[in-house]
């Protein structure tokens, strides 16, 4: 595979897309899981592993936020998934003014990201840590699942994964054109930070480990595009503005 050229998308134009937002909470609708939901789906996913490693699979901010402790990392590649952004988002990095979206695992293609393997003495407790990152309301307990990936050295492991598929209300179907991602990526911004940082930094942690993502590749481009033009729209107001 041919190396891939600079970064459209830098650091000063994720930049541009950061404002200050207040967090607006949960949405009403939502039936928050308790300390003992965590329990209980923890002891079940522990279960469920028993004697083999705990390997849990990321393909976004888990790779560069994961929020559990590891002891290994590696190259892995899950077929018949790959990245969309199609969990639509109010909260975090979008508002309920201008909603943003995150990344899932939708069906078909091919998805290269990172497994972590946990301790096998802290399996448990980090399956937890795990759950309480990834989901947070009752909505959200289809989202996750054993999945089968592929090693580089070609070996195959179960390992869990977060928002593969499921029938939570807020994936958006069918999958959006790129081209209207990356105006929902360019725009939304919550107490958390912008859309556009959370593609900017899954690209470039992806780089670190050798893996060129086609589709983030080119939204990473789209992106910087609106972000410029939208920045030099601005500045033509605010001229025209002063000059009236």
């Amino acid at each position: 595979m041919p190396k891939p050229s600079r970064l459209s998308l830098t650091q000063d134009l994720v930049d541009l897309c950061f404002r200050e937002e207040t967090d607006p909470g949960p949405p009403a609708t939502w039936e928050p899981l308790t300390d003992d939901d965590y329990v209980q789906t923890a002891d079940r996913l522990f279960a469920e592993i028993g004697e083999e490693p705990l390997w849990i699979f990321a393909y976004g901010s888990l790779i560069w936020k994961p929020g559990f402790d590891s002891i290994a990392c590696q190259r892995a590649a899950a077929y018949g998934w790959h990245r969309s952004f199609s969990l639509r988002i109010e909260r975090g990095r979008g508002s309920p003014a201008q909603p943003g979206l995150m990344m899932m695992l939708s069906r078909g293609g091919r998805c290269d990201g990172v497994i972590y393997q946990v301790a096998d003495d802290d399996k448990r407790v980090q399956i937890e840590k795990a759950l309480r990152r990834e989901i947070s309301h009752r909505d959200s307990l289809a989202s996750f699942r054993w999945l089968p990936v592929r090693t580089q050295a070609g070996e195959t492991v179960r390992a869990l994964t977060f928002w593969v598929g499921g029938t939570s209300r807020r994936i958006v179907r069918p999958l959006l054109p790129l081209d209207e991602v990356a105006g929902v990526l360019a725009r939304a911004c919550g107490h958390r930070g912008s859309c556009a940082e959370y593609l900017y930094n899954t690209v470039v942690h992806l780089a670190e480990f050798g893996i060129h993502d086609r589709n983030l590749w080119r939204l990473q481009e789209m992106v910087a595009k609106e972000i410029r033009a939208m920045h030099v729209r601005e500045v033509a107001v605010e001229t025209a503005g002063v000059e009236a």
